[in-house]
């Protein structure tokens, strides 16, 4: 069977190769359909021929060779990816043309000559995305040395440290981030507060929730608030921020709980009944007395307090956003304003 790799090889011979390699990959489904059996026979093929049953010219060890030479079509029977800036490289196995059905074994052998080729070109990590079907390359990944960094709902990304010394590749997202509204009417130095349903304390709250990825706090505050009360609101500032280790329900991550002032754009109520007991307009020195509230929220109806006694400027911190050192890409400043010049 052919090489794994024909990089070293004269360009006329790999151009035989390739239209050898792709040949074969296309008569592979044929073969594994006779094997298979086309007349109810479960052993097909193979019980006329016997080539199948042997060792050396086994089905697995077929679609082993026929799966590298699906990677020789494309050039070199190393898994292609990305190269960081960091010297790591990225592969994605959804967009390698692995075969859906490469057996373990086979997957674990590309493997085996892709690390040999990026360790020689000085490569130090490897990240393999791996879709959920084809978790069984997991598997052959973790023999290899590789081990799980991070995983979601269709796919894993597994790691391998190539440099020298101790990994040096960092670890997952360590923080989720909640993200409450505290709309305030100035007008009536009312705000917006909601009783959560299926709780051991009905206590008033800001409206709000866990900000989805991608999504500006601000964006996630007046969401969460229209979805909770139906009250439509505008950004205006970041009020305060709150770090919580080992929250609960957060699968051992750490929360950020971000609170922010939001103005009203309506006023007429339509809570989900799902999510809340109750949502009323509260005026804000009731909330900062009552004992039906979170520590958190009576501190920051307090806070509001002071901005509607001496304005706003005195506790907001406001937004800007400003360009990022990388090129194309921005980010959002939260501070005090600065003193007009």
């Amino acid at each position: 069977m052919f090489s794994p790799c024909m990089c070293g090889f004269p360009p006329t011979v790999q151009k035989h190769v390739s239209r050898m390699a792709a040949f074969v990959c296309r008569l592979l489904p044929a073969v594994r359909a006779a094997c298979t059996g086309t007349r109810g026979s479960s052993r097909g093929f193979c019980s006329v021929t016997g080539p199948c049953t042997g060792t050396g010219g086994s089905s697995r060890g077929f679609s082993r060779s026929a799966s590298r030479c699906q990677l020789q079509a494309e050039g070199c029977g190393v898994l292609a990816g990305r190269t960081d800036r960091f010297g790591g490289v990225t592969v994605n196995l959804e967009e390698s043309g692995l075969s859906a059905d490469i057996s373990e074994g086979a997957f674990s052998d590309i493997l085996r000559d892709s690390l040999a080729q990026w360790k020689a070109e000085g490569k130090v990590a490897v990240w393999l995305r791996v879709p959920i079907a084809l978790s069984r390359c997991a598997a052959a990944a973790a023999a290899h040395g590789f081990a799980f960094h991070h995983a979601k709902h269709d796919h894993a990304v597994l790691s391998l440290w190539l440099g020298r010394g101790e990994s040096r590749l960092p670890g997952f997202a360590t923080h989720q981030v909640g993200v409450a509204g505290a709309v305030v009417d100035e007008s009536s130095g009312k705000v917006l507060v909601v009783q959560d349903k299926n709780k051991t304390k009905n206590a008033w709250k800001f409206p709000g929730g866990l900000s989805d990825p991608g999504e500006n706090i601000g964006v996630t505050a007046v969401r969460e608030v229209l979805e909770e009360t139906g009250v439509r609101s505008e950004f205006r500032s970041l009020l305060s921020v709150r770090q919580q280790h080992q929250h609960p329900g957060a699968f051992g991550m750490s929360d950020m709980y971000l609170i922010c002032r939001l103005s009203p754009l309506s006023f007429d109520i339509h809570f989900c009944r799902e999510e809340c007991e109750r949502c009323e307009w509260l005026p804000l020195s009731e909330l900062a007395a009552t004992h039906h509230t979170t520590p958190i929220t009576s501190r920051v109806a307090r806070l509001l307090l002071h901005g509607l006694r001496v304005g706003f400027q005195h506790v907001d911190l406001t937004m800007e956003q400003l360009p990022a050192v990388y090129s194309g890409m921005f980010y959002q400043l939260y501070h005090r304003p600065l003193p007009q010049h």
